[in-house]
């Protein structure tokens, strides 16, 4: 089935998902690189009076970033509208909606939120480096086996210092240096997301599309935890792959969006 623009726009809840796929070079680049249908994804986020907004990342700044006001290329936060004719009209891309149900509730948004702050104006990746972390994605990771060590230990302990006085120095004060105290570091807190996995800021030093809607939807609570974020890709939010949501939750079939011309 098809429907208008306007019509999706109406449609569309926090949570629902945007794909998109292109005949460029670029874009058929991608989907050969990631053996995938589409080569763009996106998420809505649809809060209060604010108007549809789209969560992605992107190479171009056409758009304002909503989050912040500005032009900015990276992880962005979009008018959905605007956005999806950019997609459609600027880059030449067709575009479908798919639908989450149940939709999100307001923790979920709470969530969402959260992960905006967090990510927003994370640059995108070069083409060597989305290519290179799409296959690393792909690779189990290898746990090297512990060396045995002595009678049990996990590891050998270093030998007693012969050299160094077993006595304590009297001449030095045993009070703990005042001067000096020790305070965590607040610049870079560690922010439990629901699934319990410690999520540290600044910790995806660069973002490609389908990365940030994973990381969205682990904080959703939707996704899985353990999986790195380059293991997904545009193709896992197509209705071909399934993404095993959490909670019963699911992603309705594409609807294809009929975008009016310019």
């Amino acid at each position: 089935m098809s429907i208008s623009l306007d019509e999706a726009v109406d449609l569309t809840r926090t949570g629902d998902v945007w794909v998109f796929r292109g005949r460029s070079v670029p874009d058929r680049a991608i989907q050969l690189t990631t053996n995938s249908p589409v080569n763009h994804v996106g998420m809505a986020v649809v809060l209060d009076d604010m108007p549809p907004l789209m969560w992605h990342a992107e190479l171009g700044r056409s758009l304002p970033d909503m989050w912040t006001g500005t032009h900015q290329r990276g992880v962005q936060l979009h008018d959905l509208r605007d956005a999806v004719c950019v997609w459609a009209n600027r880059y030449g891309q067709r575009a479908w909606l798919r639908q989450l149900d149940p939709p999100a509730d307001a923790e979920m948004e709470k969530a969402v939120l959260r992960t905006v702050a967090r990510l927003d104006g994370t640059p995108f990746p070069s083409t060597a480096q989305l290519a290179w972390r799409w296959l690393r994605g792909r690779v189990p990771a290898v746990r090297l086996p512990a060396l045995p060590g002595r009678a049990g230990d996990r590891e050998a302990a270093p030998a007693p210092d012969r050299t160094a006085p077993t006595v304590p120095d009297r001449t030095a004060p045993t009070a703990p240096d005042r001067t000096a105290p020790t305070v965590p570091d607040r610049t870079a807190p560690t922010v439990p997301d629901r699934t319990g996995i410690a999520v540290r800021d600044g910790a995806l030093e660069t973002a490609y599309c389908a990365e940030v809607v994973a990381v969205t939807y682990e904080a959703m609570g939707l996704l899985p935890a353990g999986r790195r974020p380059n293991w997904y890709d545009p193709g896992r939010f197509w209705s071909g792959d399934d993404l095993g949501l959490a909670g019963g939750a699911r992603l309705g079939a594409e609807i294809e969006v009929r975008i009016p011309p310019r």
